[in-house]
């Protein structure tokens, strides 16, 4: 029976290969070609996720804790003001939600960088931070405070390039950008001067692979907050040397009576800034992911990296659609009564330990004007049983089962960072089991030179 025209075809490619398979030449390449097939699994993670780490947790998690029986934990690390239940949403953030969830509106996509009616309540609750009108175009809506600063990381620095940001600071910061490769320099922040940046230092850092300064005002861990003056100087620095600002200002409405909370883009007139916020602290909702970046930019100099900015927003399709559309609400019907609360137990938490911890030989605490933190000295000279304030640490829980996080978490040696949210009595017991700690360790001069202590 004669071969079909498909039957012939097939017998042509099959003569045609085995010719290829005696030709030397061929089979070099099939032998190259063989040598490429992998032959076992070998998965390795991508660079950016093995360069990525978290220092606060690194370290935690290095420590030797076994708590005091005896004694009931209380832990003053967590920066979540909603940990210990004495601080709430209020009844018109929930309902606002309720609201929301009930009537079905908001549970599909929203626009990649929000709905324009959480965007205009947005504008018109951060006016203060700019003399002119924020357009809603101008802002950006993220999921929380923490992907607003990865945003704007993404959008201004690349690899190779290097990033100034405050030591001591919020190690997310480092976390962000070091999976990136981008260059971590570390700009002080002087305790003596109420955790003023040394400006002398910070412009000596920058160089021509500088791509923006980073600020946090009101400051973590330090709860320190800027006067106009200092903050009119780092805009000086920033002209000069032709520097964007990421400006992460998610503590701005926690100040504490006596202090007052500038907004660094209300100061710029030629530096343009991209301020990031949200609704994390002063609303008690951190779990809900609600934050924003608003650029400022009145000569429309970061005009391609808002480009950048804006594509940003396309990788997760927008931030919770039912909290955007609570967001109006609660920005308008969230009493003032409220905040003051919050404000008042924050700082009558910050006053108390400061009293107590300031009678107490070798620690100095540095009183907070906002935020949530304080970060208490320590002179771990005259501890000679610790060899660092991550030990400290370590020993205060084992002894008193009170946790605070080591300074090493943000690059701040022989300090402390306690948290000002945990009821007041509570608060009273953990400084004042800290004095026990302090006193049961601590050696003077005399007698660490009597007993050969420095040897």
């Amino acid at each position: 029976m004669p071969a079909s025209g498909l039957e012939r075809k097939i017998s042509t490619i099959n003569t045609e290969n085995i010719n290829l398979t005696k030709d030397p030449q061929h089979s070099n390449g099939a032998q190259k070609l063989n040598q490429n097939v992998r032959r076992e699994w070998n998965i390795k993670p991508s660079k950016i996720s093995a360069r990525t780490h978290n220092r606060i947790r690194g370290i935690v998690e290095s420590l030797k804790i076994k708590p005091n029986p005896d004694k009931p934990m209380i832990p003053l690390s967590i920066g979540d003001p909603t940990t210990f239940g004495n601080l709430r949403a209020s009844d018109e953030t929930m309902l606002a939600v309720q609201r929301c969830i009930e009537g079905g509106k908001y549970n599909g996509y929203a626009h990649s960088q929000g709905h324009e009616e959480a965007r205009r309540a947005i504008a018109k609750y951060s006016a203060h931070q700019s003399a002119e009108e924020i357009k809603t175009e101008n802002i950006l809506m993220c999921s929380g405070c923490s992907a607003a600063l990865e945003y704007c990381i993404l959008a201004l620095c690349d690899s190779g390039q290097n990033l100034l940001v405050p030591r001591p600071g919020f190690c997310l910061y480092q976390t962000l950008a070091e999976g990136l490769d981008i260059e971590i320099r570390y700009y002080d922040l002087l305790p003596e001067r109420q955790w003023e940046a040394d400006l002398r230092q910070l412009e000596s850092l920058i160089d021509e692979k500088t791509a923006a300064l980073l600020i946090n005002n009101p400051s973590n861990p330090c709860g320190s907050v800027f006067t106009q003056k200092h903050l009119e100087d780092i805009l000086d620095i920033c002209e000069r040397n032709y520097l964007p600002i990421i400006a992460d200002e998610i503590y701005e409405h926690l100040v504490f009576p006596g202090s007052k909370f500038i907004a660094i883009s209300s100061l710029s007139k030629n530096v343009p800034v991209l301020t990031c916020s949200g609704t994390t602290k002063r609303f008690l909702v951190p779990g809900w992911r609600m934050g924003w970046v608003i650029v400022h930019d009145r000569e429309n100099r970061l005009a391609q990296a808002v480009v950048g900015l804006k594509n940003m927003c396309g990788r997760i399709l927008g931030s919770n659609s039912i909290v955007q559309g609570a967001l109006p609400e609660m920005l308008e019907k969230t009493p003032k009564s409220f905040f003051d609360s919050v404000i008042n137990v924050l700082s009558a938490n910050a006053r108390l330990a400061y009293r107590i911890l300031k009678k107490v030989r070798g620690l100095n605490p540095i009183m907070p004007d906002g935020a949530m933190y304080m970060m208490v000295g320590i002179d771990i000279e005259h501890f000679p049983a610790f060899k660092s304030d991550t030990q400290f640490v370590q020993e205060l829980v084992n002894e008193q089962s009170v946790f605070c996080l080591p300074g090493a978490c943000f690059e701040c040696p022989n300090f402390v960072r306690i948290i000002l949210t945990v009821p007041g009595d509570m608060m009273k017991e953990a400084c004042m089991r800290m004095a026990l700690f302090c006193e049961a360790h601590f050696k003077s001069d005399e007698t660490i030179i009597e007993h050969g202590l420095l040897d």
